[in-house]
């Protein structure tokens, strides 16, 4: 395991300027995270240690530069299997109404740009779990096959869903054309839009973090957002006024609880099978 001294003087190699000194923050799925000061007086935010997967820092590296020039994201100055080094991005305040307004003309950008398919050039994860991205022509089939049956199946092996569930969501899943629908093109999404991956200040996005990209429906996005309250009228008036297209009644009815099925599956194997009755209660109220 990297020692603190090898781990300064990588970031100092890597970043032109000496590491002055280090202060500890929360960390997460087996991962120190620390705040650094370089210096030049500079301050990074560096992520190290054995995380849940061997490339886990170097995937998650690589999905914040692939977010550049989409929305504000920390630069990533050094990405390595045990050591991710970013820019440290100060917020201050919360998620008031101008933040979501903002934030609402920020994905309204990244998620009018047309991408080539759906899916991703490569694999990538969601917090600690993986997320198969096989380039595909169709988001209703990559939706039921890589996201919600390819979740379910690790959520009955690893963390308990039961088999009876998981039949429920296969049999619902048989039926996924009936309840959502193709977007008019595959658009980037940031994948884990919560509060705590939305950095705000001066009542704007500073940044967003921890992102689980792929390309897909921009609902999805939206629904995510909806599961922990980040998201709220000024943020969906914003977005509906931006994007005319966004059929926000039919979202808010229905296909907000069908993408709502997914991020509970991420939940039951990061947090526990109490996330389960979230995805019991929605198949319930589509009749499966």
């Amino acid at each position: 395991m990297a020692t603190q001294s090898s781990i300064s003087e990588r970031i100092a190699h890597a970043c032109g300027a000496n590491v002055l000194n280090t202060r500890p923050l929360a960390g997460s799925y087996g991962l120190s995270l620390e705040v650094v000061e370089l210096a030049d007086g500079r301050r990074l935010v560096a992520k190290h240690g054995r995380g849940p997967r061997p490339d886990h820092l170097r995937i998650e590296g690589w999905m914040l530069k692939r977010l550049e020039g989409e929305i504000p994201v920390p630069r990533v100055h050094l990405s390595e299997p045990d050591l991710l080094v970013m820019d440290y991005i100060a917020g201050s305040g919360g998620m008031g109404a101008s933040v979501e307004r903002h934030m609402a003309e920020l994905l309204s950008h990244m998620h009018g740009r047309r991408q080539p398919f759906f899916g991703l050039q490569r694999d990538t994860t969601i917090g600690p779990l993986p997320q198969p991205n096989p380039q595909t022509d169709s988001w209703i089939d990559f939706f039921r096959e890589h996201r919600l049956m390819f979740m379910a199946r690790l959520a009955h092996e690893r963390a308990g869903l039961s088999a009876s569930l998981l039949r429920r969501i296969e049999r619902f899943c048989d039926h996924l054309e009936e309840y959502i629908d193709e977007p008019a093109h595959p658009a980037l999404l940031h994948g884990d839009i919560w509060g705590g991956n939305v950095i705000a200040a001066g009542g704007k996005v500073a940044a967003f973090i921890d992102p689980a990209i792929y390309c897909g429906h921009p609902e999805y996005d939206l629904a995510f957002m909806t599961m922990f309250g980040t998201a709220g009228p000024a943020f969906f008036d914003a977005y509906a006024a931006l994007r005319p297209e966004f059929d926000a009644a039919g979202f808010h009815k229905a296909r907000k609880d069908v993408y709502l099925i997914y991020p509970h599956l991420t939940h039951v194997l990061i947090c526990g099978l109490s996330y389960a009755s979230g995805i019991d209660s929605r198949l319930s109220r589509f009749g499966f």
